[in-house]
C-alpha cells in the first residue's frame, strides 16, 4: 500500500547525535564543497561571491536546514511521507524533491568516478591531465562502477553510512588542511588571497551573484534535495536539532573555506584560469602534485579522501531516492536499491558521455555542466523556498518547536520568520532580476 506508515520504534536510528552530524556533514561535503564551491567562486567573482554566499548560508540557509530535519524527525518518513503529512497537495511536492535529488545524484555519480579514476592512477602513480583522463570512455566506465558499489553499501542501511563516515570526516580535514598550509609556500598565495577577499565596488548590487550564491548556500547544506528531511527522519529522540545542525553547517562552510584556499594558490601560480568551470579542481591539483616533493604520496591520500567524500555524498541522494520509492511503492530495501541503480545508470550516462569522444553538450556546454547549472543552482533555490514556506505556513509552531529538541524559543523564531516571509522575498528578488536585467 502506498504511503504506509512505519512504525517509529521499528524505525532504524543513527547510533547518537554526533553520529548524525557527523553522517549528514559528510552527505554535503564531498561534492559540495571539494567540487562545487571552488569552480563557482572562479566563475563569479572571487571575494563578492564568497559574502553573497555566506550571507546566505547564515540568514536562510541555516534556518531552512534546521526546519527540514525537524520534518523529518517530526514525521519518521521519507521526504514524500514528510509532505504528504503536511499538506494533501504536499505528496506531489515531495515527489517533486525526489526528482531533483535523482537529477543531482545522476551525475554526482560521473564526477564520483573521476576521483575513482584519479585515486586509481596515482596509485599507479600515472595521474594524467584531465583532458589525457576523459580522452577515452574513461568517465563512462568509473561511473559504473561506482554506481555498482554505492548499491552494495545501501544495502547495508542507514549504519554502514555512519561508520562511512565516522573515519571519512576527520582525515579528510586534516588533509585539506595539510594542502592549505602547502599552497601558502606558494608564489600565488597572494594572488588567490585578493581574488578571495576583494571586489570590485557595487559587484554585491548584481542580482545573478547573489542566484548562485543562494544556490550554493542551499547546495552546501543540502536543503531542497530531501537529504536533511530524510537524515532527520533517523535522528534519535533526544538530539538537540540546532546544535547538530550549528555543527554540520561550520563543518560544511570551513571545508568549503578550505577548499577555496588550496585550490586557487595553485591555480594562480599555474597560471590557470579560475572560470575554468567544472573542471577546476581535476585540472589543478594532478599538475600540483606532480611538480611537488612526495607528491604521489600525498595524490594517493588525497584523491583517495576525494572519492571518499564524494562517495559519501552519492549515498546520502541515493538514500533519498531508497526511502521514497521502499515507503511510497511498498518495496523491499533490496528492491529499491536494484531500482534505484537502474535508474542512475540510464540517466547518468548522458553527463557521463558529455566528458568522453562523444561530447554531448546541450547549449553550448558539456551535459554535465548544464545539469548542474539546471539542477544545482534553478531547480534546488526553488524547491528550498517552496519547501521552506510549505513547512512554515501548514506545521503547527508547537510541533516544530517539539521535533527541534530546543528549550529555546529563539531558533524556532528565526525560522519561523525566514520560511515564511522566503517565498515573497523569492518573488520579490525574481522582479528584481528581470528589472536589473
Amino acid at each position: 500500500m502506498p504511503g504506509r506508515h512505519l512504525n517509529p520504534e521499528n524505525r532504524s536510528q543513527w547510533s547518537s547525535e554526533a553520529a548524525f552530524a557527523f553522517s549528514m556533514a559528510a552527505a554535503a561535503v564531498g561534492l559540495g564543497n571539494l567540487w562545487r564551491f571552488p569552480y563557482m567562486v572562479g566563475e563569479n567573482g572571487g571575494g563578492a561571491f564568497i559574502a553573497a554566499y555566506l550571507g546566505a548560508l547564515v540568514v536562510v540557509a541555516l534556518p531552512v536546514m534546521m526546519l527540514e530535519v525537524a520534518a523529518g524527525r517530526l514525521k519518521q518518513g521519507s521526504v514524500v511521507t514528510t509532505y504528504r503529512g503536511v499538506t494533501r497537495l504536499g505528496a506531489a511536492y515531495g515527489w517533486l524533491v525526489v526528482a531533483l535529488t535523482i537529477l543531482i545524484t545522476s551525475y554526482y555519480l560521473v564526477i564520483t568516478g573521476w576521483t575513482l579514476g584519479y585515486a586509481v592512477d596515482a596509485f599507479r602513480l600515472n595521474i594524467t591531465t584531465f583532458d589525457d583522463f576523459t580522452a577515452g570512455y574513461n568517465s563512462v566506465w568509473y561511473f559504473l562502477v561506482v554506481t555498482l558499489a554505492a548499491g552494495l553499501v545501501l544495502l547495508r542501511g542507514v549504519r554502514a553510512i555512519e561508520a562511512f563516515s565516522k573515519v571519512l570526516m576527520p582525515l579528510l580535514a586534516l588533509l585539506i588542511a595539510g594542502l592549505v598550509g602547502f599552497a601558502a609556500t606558494t608564489e600565488g598565495w597572494s594572488e588567490a588571497a585578493a581574488f578571495m577577499l576583494s571586489w570590485e565596488p557595487g559587484a554585491l548590487a548584481n542580482p545573478t551573484l547573489w542566484f548562485f550564491a543562494f544556490g550554493q548556500a542551499f547546495y552546501t547544506l543540502a536543503v531542497g534535495q530531501g537529504y536533511l528531511v530524510t537524515y532527520g527522519s533517523y535522528i534519535p529522540r533526544r538530539t538537540h536539532v540546532p546544535r547538530a545542525a550549528l555543527v554540520v553547517a561550520g563543518t560544511e562552510t570551513t571545508i568549503a573555506l578550505l577548499a577555496g584556499w588550496m585550490i586557487f594558490p595553485f591555480v594562480f601560480s599555474l597560471g590557470l584560469d579560475p572560470g575554468a568551470g567544472s573542471e577546476l579542481a581535476f585540472s589543478t591539483l594532478p599538475r600540483v602534485f606532480d611538480d611537488m616533493a612526495g607528491g604521489a604520496i600525498l595524490a594517493m591520500a588525497f584523491f583517495f579522501m576525494f572519492l571518499a567524500a564524494a562517495f559519501s555524498s552519492c549515498l546520502a541522494g541515493l538514500k533519498v531516492i531508497i526511502a521514497a520509492f521502499a515507503e511510497e511503492l511498498n518495496l523491499s530495501n533490496m528492491r529499491a536499491v536494484a531500482a534505484t541503480g537502474i535508474l542512475m545508470l540510464v540517466l547518468g550516462l548522458p553527463s557521463a558521455l558529455s566528458f568522453t569522444p562523444v561530447e554531448l553538450t546541450v547549449a553550448g556546454m558539456p551535459f554535465l555542466d548544464f545539469m548542474d547549472q539546471f539542477g544545482g543552482t534553478n531547480v534546488v533555490v526553488a524547491s528550498g523556498v517552496i519547501g521552506a514556506g510549505l513547512l512554515c505556513w501548514v506545521l503547527p509552531p508547537p510541533k516544530v518547536v517539539y521535533a527541534l529538541g530546543a528549550k529555546s524559543r529563539w531558533w524556532s523564531w528565526r525560522i519561523f520568520v525566514v520560511g515564511r516571509s522566503l517565498p515573497f522575498l523569492a518573488a520579490g528578488f525574481v522582479i528584481w532580476r528581470i528589472v536589473a536585467g
